[in-house]
């Protein structure tokens, strides 16, 4: 992210240029993916936790859990809430304090993800309707940006949900929540992923890194499911796409998100 950062006339015109030649500046294809490397249970003090890598972006993901009162409108589900830290140590370009707008959308887009593919039944998080529900906090903290967090975010949250093991609880006279030292794993239901295209001139590419970011003109997001269902879709920046850009776009994105789910389900699998 880091929107404060301006990249020098002449490294923008030699991305330009390299891309003009089918090429990017670290020689990957348009559509190919950094390596990937996801490590769970990376937070001993956590209820679930994750460390992902993609290229030089490195962030941690923790998910903790407490329990409170439901939201009105929603008596009998549980709540998650996301938030993200973009700080100094990240990026010189982070500033210290209140969220930015840019850690704001990040928690947001990934929120949406989980939420809208109904990743979770928040049903299962309510203890007693009206009164005790858990209430799931997941926190992004994020360690380099080398660029492209949307997708590094969206992996660490559903690896750190899908190892995350909340107490049981016991409910006594006058409904007393009691909780208990014995844990139990969330259920997860949906494995979403979001992928990220960035478009620069007429060119897309996927999985830019921190310069390609800072050249790029349109940024779009979307959010799938392990059934090829779109889940969730953000666009950022103040370029445009044509439709058939978005259409070319969400064709390629489809593609890209295989190897990411791939990538997760490989993680999980070793948990």
């Amino acid at each position: 992210m880091g929107d404060n950062y301006v990249i020098s006339e002449i490294e923008k015109d030699h991305i330009l240029f390299q891309l003009e030649q089918n090429k990017r500046s670290d020689n990957r294809e348009f559509n190919q993916l950094r390596e990937v490397s996801i490590e769970t249970n990376y937070v001993g003090k956590a209820e679930g936790s994750a460390v992902v890598t993609l290229g030089d972006t490195k962030l941690i993901v923790g998910v903790k859990a407490i329990l409170g009162k439901p939201f009105p409108d929603t008596p009998d589900s549980g709540v998650i809430t996301t938030s993200a830290e973009l700080s100094p140590l990240a990026s010189p370009f982070f500033e210290g304090g209140p969220p930015s707008v840019a850690a704001i959308e990040l928690a947001r887009v990934t929120d949406r993800a989980i939420r809208e593919s109904h990743s979770l039944d928040l049903s299962k998080l309510c203890v007693i309707p009206e009164k005790s529900v858990w209430i799931l906090f997941i926190d992004f903290y994020i360690l380099n940006d080398a660029g492209n967090l949307f997708d590094a975010a969206a992996l660490g949250a559903i690896a750190a949900l899908a190892t995350a093991e909340i107490p049981k609880v016991k409910i006594g006279e006058d409904d007393e929540v009691e909780i208990l030292e014995e844990k139990e794993p969330l259920i997860i239901n949906h494995y979403p992923v979001s992928v990220t295209s960035y478009k620069l001139g007429k060119h897309k590419i996927f999985d830019a890194n921190f310069k390609e970011e800072r050249v790029s003109d349109a940024r779009i997001t979307f959010g799938f499911d392990e059934d090829d269902h779109i889940v969730s879709v953000q666009k950022g920046k103040l370029g445009v796409y044509t439709p058939l850009e978005i259409k070319e776009i969400l064709k390629e994105s489809l593609l890209v998100s295989k190897t990411l789910r791939k990538e997760l389900m490989k993680a999980l699998s070793k948990k």
